[in-house]
């Protein structure tokens, strides 16, 4: 299973965000994951990522379906991730009051939007419209447009769902899965307990088997949200994401 896009979200350097990018190139990561950059920005961070050799992956854009221009006010995201040769943005998506049904109009819209720059939004593992695999199926055949598919987030499965597991929930939607969030936990419901990878229970092996079987090679981006309660040091920050480097290169994925 080499051959694996393997990313990073920023975000699991916590508030030592300033050295992660030489802190990856260091340890043989080649991607990251960020949030849509200002258009004015663009030149910047291209320069930044190629001074250490990264690229980003993906994308975290940002999105509010209650608005009934939401398609609309999404062009400059999709231009700005032509321009950086991303093909996949990612967002946290909520119906809330507005409604399944309206959502899944908006969505549709956003799809339309998208397919005109190659780009793919991929919905994060969150209430109320991808909470699991069921609300991830439905959500599917409600927008029915190629270009809204999944980000299954292999810890929130868990955080957001009782009984329920990453193996089995991910089985009924790989064909739908276009990213996925590398993220452990100890299984709690409702428990901000997110280790290093291979720390907590999700079956990593079985996760890539599953979705390599279906062609699917990446973007995998770890994402270490850390543990309620816990300060930890630079040092700890940076030794926590360089040990999860090396799970994933133990169990062969990397």
């Amino acid at each position: 299973m080499l051959g694996n896009v393997i990313a990073v979200n920023l975000s699991s350097y916590g508030r030592y965000r300033d050295g992660a990018l030489e802190h990856l190139a260091s340890i043989g990561i080649g991607y990251v994951e960020i949030p849509v950059p200002p258009p004015d920005k663009v030149s910047q961070i291209t320069e930044e990522l190629n001074r250490y050799g990264l690229r980003a992956s993906t994308l975290m854009a940002s999105l509010d379906l209650k608005s009934a221009t939401v398609a609309e006010e999404m062009e400059p995201q999709f231009q700005v991730a032509q321009s950086l040769q991303v093909p996949i943005l990612f967002a946290s998506v909520h119906a809330g009051e507005l409604g399944k049904e309206k959502a899944y109009e908006r969505l549709r819209q956003i799809g339309e939007r998208a397919d005109a720059y190659g780009i793919t939004l991929a919905l994060e593992t969150h209430p109320d419209l991808c909470t699991n695999a069921d609300e991830m199926l439905e959500t599917m055949e409600g927008v029915h447009h190629p270009r809204i598919r999944i980000n299954f987030d292999t810890a929130n499965i868990y955080f957001y769902n009782q009984g329920r597991d990453s193996v089995t929930e991910l089985r009924k939607v790989a064909p739908f899965v276009v990213s996925v969030h590398l993220k452990d936990t100890n299984g709690g419901y409702r428990t901000w307990y997110f280790p290093g990878l291979g720390e907590g229970v999700v079956n990593f092996p079985e996760i890539f088997r599953i979705l390599s079987e279906r062609g699917f090679f990446g973007p995998y981006t770890m994402e270490i949200e850390g543990i309620e309660g816990e300060s930890l040091t630079r040092e700890q920050v940076y030794d926590r994401v360089a040990r999860s480097v090396d799970y994933l290169r133990k169990i062969g994925v990397f």
